[in-house]
């Protein structure tokens, strides 16, 4: 077990969270975003205040990496990197799709049996988006998907399958399925980094803090038709 600062900047939700022998100690989160350039550093600098009084040094610094908005995501690795510098300490990174979906299936908000499809807006009907078993396992790549009447269409056939996030809501009225399940307010935190990172911890699964840079959104572009452009944040 370890002591694991987590960072998620990934939406307009910014959360911090501290996790000690694999149970949360510390927390803080604004939901009312963006602010990520104002309140991220006071978030962090309270944990690590947090942690000084309780005498506990951070073995890792856990950071959402996306896909997700650009600038959220550029302020959220760049505070990583600056701690694990400073701290000499390894850096973590935590894929924003599978977190989100090891919220909701921990959670137990839905059936064992269903499959996870967490969205992240991309602006139009366009979503970042993956598809996990309930083991998240991935069934299938991230990618920017255009969303239709016919997206999932060879998933949904014989599988239930549960939309959540801030892209998914745009997406009710088109995907007109009956084994299509929406979750409403589902946001990826950092509270919920807490076993991903762990895992990962164990397994000395480390990014390399100088050359790490996160899932933004222009590593889609390549992914998505000349005549479809996303927009980019």
């Amino acid at each position: 077990m370890s002591c694991i600062l987590n960072i998620e900047t990934a939406t307009e939700v910014c959360s911090v969270a501290v996790s000690n022998q694999g149970k949360i100690i510390f927390e803080k989160e604004e939901t009312k975003g963006p602010s990520h350039a104002v309140l991220l550093g006071q978030f962090v600098n309270e944990a690590i205040e947090y942690l000084r009084a309780e005498d506990i040094k951070p073995d890792a610094v856990a950071v959402s990496c996306g896909p997700g908005s650009y600038t959220g995501l550029r302020i959220g690795v760049s505070e990583a990197k600056g701690l694990c510098y400073g701290l000499s300490i390894p850096l973590i990174a935590i894929s924003t799709l599978k977190l989100m979906a090891h919220g909701v299936a921990k959670r137990g908000l839905t059936d064992s049996k269903s499959l996870f499809c967490p969205m992240i807006d991309a602006r139009r009907m366009e979503v970042y988006d993956g598809l996990f078993d309930a083991a998240l396992n991935e069934l299938r790549p991230v990618s920017a998907d255009i969303i239709d009447g016919e997206s999932f269409s060879e998933f949904l056939q014989n599988n239930k399958i549960v939309f959540f996030g801030n892209g998914a809501g745009k997406c009710k009225d088109v995907l007109q399925h009956q084994n299509a399940v929406f979750l409403d307010n589902i946001y990826p935190k950092a509270a919920d980094m807490v076993e991903l990172a762990e895992a990962a911890y164990n397994d000395k699964a480390f990014a390399d803090v100088a050359y790490f840079e996160p899932f933004y959104l222009k590593e889609f572009v390549a992914t998505v038709p000349k005549n479809k452009v996303l927009a980019r944040e």
